[in-house]
């Protein structure tokens, strides 16, 4: 039993654990959060106002505690940041589903923020810096085509556990990020990153400091870096409706279909998200094997344009159908063409970024789509409550457009090395 823990604490290669991660991450993310829409709508029995509320204050803990959390990545560990942060947003999840109370849920989202800032920016910079940023594209796109897969398998066990209750598959997810966090413990290495030594000698906020003063050196000195957090920031206005909306929208508008004399909610929207992740899946294997030139470009700048049009598109297309199929296709559509601008975007900005401060950077981009968020959700929630959630979907789709436009300028951009840069 000895010799078996010991074999199994042994560091596995990073990029492999990396892939376990973003699949593990996705399938118990899918898992606990397929339906959790439709637990919150017909269980606890949220209004289009309050279910933007839950969304705004995770969102607001997201934003307090990105900066702290990424510092700490940095200054200390990349991976132990990660391993703080699985169990915590497992422990949030578990509150959710168990405690159907408006006020639960709340607190279970300041949980979650707290556990997710943790995770985010510290899991990129951590295999950027094991694999090396000139080897990172590959892997971030093979990571998300697996979590695509993960995801699949984990909506499909949401609906079956959805059945039988719909906070079911919500508790379980919790606890599976609680074992994934136990199983990176044993194997995840952390070979490429040395922490600073100051953080070890008893000056921790000062270092703190120095971390995030670098960061927004970075942030200063790199006109690039500055317009990927508008972005962020444009993305976190509109997306917040969205994420909390549609669901609501589905349910409100239409009829779901009888099959097999069964309607049940749970059925349907675990079929939705299943054919949703496999569309995902596809088009993301799709265009890069079909155009690997256009996903691996130094400055996708074109690219990435054309899928935010998409996005702002599919918004439209569900605001304004009038058709169950057809609106799905919309929210299948902008899935879509998130997942495939997802490790595009995030290579091409973890290119601009030293690795000292990576995780800091990463962490100060996850907060300004959290300030979107936080401004952006309750006014269009409030819209959805005194007109109707098509309106505010509506207004999402206007407010996300203009990033085209800076992905366009981004792309156009005369070519500078880091080195110039950072002069």
């Amino acid at each position: 039993m000895i010799t078996l823990f010991r074999r199994l604490r042994r560091p596995a290669d990073a990029a492999r654990t990396f892939y376990l991660f973003d699949a593990g991450f996705a399938g118990f993310n899918a898992l606990a959060f397929t339906l959790v829409m439709v637990y919150q709508v017909q269980v606890v029995g949220l209004t289009p106002l309050q279910l933007v509320v839950v969304g705004t204050v995770m969102e607001a803990t997201c934003f307090l505690g990105e900066i702290p959390t990424g510092v700490i990545a940095d200054r200390y560990s990349r991976r132990l940041s990660v391993l703080i942060g699985l169990p915590i947003i497992g422990a949030a999840i578990i509150l959710q589903g168990a405690v159907p109370e408006f006020a639960a849920i709340l607190v279970a989202q300041v949980i979650w923020g707290i556990g997710w800032t943790f995770v985010s920016g510290a899991n990129q910079a951590w295999i950027t810096d094991e694999v090396g940023v000139d080897a990172v594209q590959p892997v971030l796109t093979r990571g998300h085509q697996l979590a695509l897969g993960l995801s699949f398998a984990g909506t499909v066990l949401a609906g079956v556990l959805g059945l039988v209750a719909l906070q079911l598959p919500i508790i379980v997810g919790g606890i599976g990020f609680v074992i994934l966090a136990g199983v990176l413990a044993l194997i995840m290495p952390e070979r490429n990153f040395t922490p600073d030594p100051d953080a070890r000698a008893g000056t921790a906020w000062a270092t703190l400091l120095g971390t995030f003063r670098s960061g927004l050196g970075q942030v200063r000195r790199r006109p690039l870096v500055r317009w990927f957090f508008v972005i962020s920031l444009l993305f976190g206005l509109s997306s917040e409706v969205i994420d909390r909306l549609w669901t609501a929208r589905i349910l409100e508008t239409f009829t779901l279909p009888t099959v097999f004399g069964r309607t049940e909610p749970a059925l349907w929207f675990a079929a939705f998200a299943v054919i949703g992740s496999l569309i995902s899946m596809i088009s993301s294997i799709v265009v890069n094997r079909a155009a690997p030139g256009l996903v691996t470009g130094a400055r996708p700048g074109r690219v990435l344009a054309v899928l935010v049009l998409v996005q702002a598109g599919a918004v439209l297309l569900l605001a304004l159908s009038g058709h169950l199929w057809l609106a799905m296709a919309a929210v299948w559509l902008r899935l879509a063409a998130g997942s495939i601008a997802y490790p595009i975007q995030a290579t091409w900005l973890n290119r601009q970024l030293e690795s000292k401060s990576r995780a800091t950077v990463l962490s100060m981009n996850g907060q300004a789509d959290a300030i979107g968020q936080v401004v952006g959700g309750p006014p269009l929630g409030a819209l959805a409550g005194l007109t109707s959630i098509p309106v505010a979907l509506v207004g999402s789709a206007l407010i996300m457009s203009p990033a085209a436009a800076l992905y366009v300028r981004l792309g156009g951009r005369r070519k500078r090395s880091l080195v110039s840069e950072s002069r």
